[in-house]
């Protein structure tokens, strides 16, 4: 079964937007990566300031490798405009893991 990878970012509000715009600029990014099953950014609604970054590989090999290439590309280097790279929106971040052990998607028919 798949893996899953939630990275738990804390966003001060005023951050928010530049965060969600980041993440928009790098859309589909992550798609075409091998092993790359699902991906969502999830925007907190009450009780917290900490965004969650939701992705779902094949394996851990697969996530590794996205770790060591594209991601690692991503967030290196001149940033937006080839300048100097941007101050981080997130103010702090916790990678969890997990093995998908059950699954299930709605009906069809």
């Amino acid at each position: 079964m798949s893996i899953v990878k939630i990275n738990a970012l804390t966003v001060p509000a005023e951050q928010r937007e530049v965060l969600e715009q980041r993440f928009s600029a790098r859309a589909g990014t992550v798609d075409s990566s091998d092993g790359f099953e699902w991906f969502e950014l999830l925007r907190p609604v009450e009780g917290t300031d900490q965004y969650l970054v939701y992705t779902r590989w094949r394996d851990e090999a697969s996530f590794q490798a996205w770790m060591e290439g594209p991601m690692k590309a991503a967030h290196q280097g001149g940033g937006e405009g080839g300048g100097e790279r941007p101050k981080p929106a997130a103010s702090g971040s916790t990678l969890w893991s997990f093995e998908v052990v059950q699954q299930a998607g709605p009906k069809q028919g």
